[in-house]
């Protein structure tokens, strides 16, 4: 996350894994919320790298996050079911 500070990527982080929850349809607490968004944010800015795009400041991050965050609910839920 790009210019948005440690604090400011713990609140995108959560935001963005409440999101997620809401878009998957799934229900976890607070802190699997953080994990998830955190952990996404991580996934997203990877994925938004390797394809050659660059973003900056707190909605570009949240964009980025929510993505990277459904699409590792997406992937757990994947594997879950096996």
């Amino acid at each position: 996350m790009n210019g948005v500070g440690f604090i400011g990527a713990i609140i995108i982080g959560i935001f963005a894994g409440w999101l997620a929850e809401k878009i998957m349809k799934r229900d976890h607490g607070l802190l699997t919320n953080l994990v998830v968004g955190l952990v996404g944010a991580l996934l997203g800015a990877f994925i938004v790298s390797m394809l050659g795009i660059s973003y900056g400041g707190w909605i570009a991050s949240l964009v980025v996050s929510t993505l990277g965050a459904v699409l590792l609910l997406w992937l757990f839920g994947l594997v879950k079911r096996r």
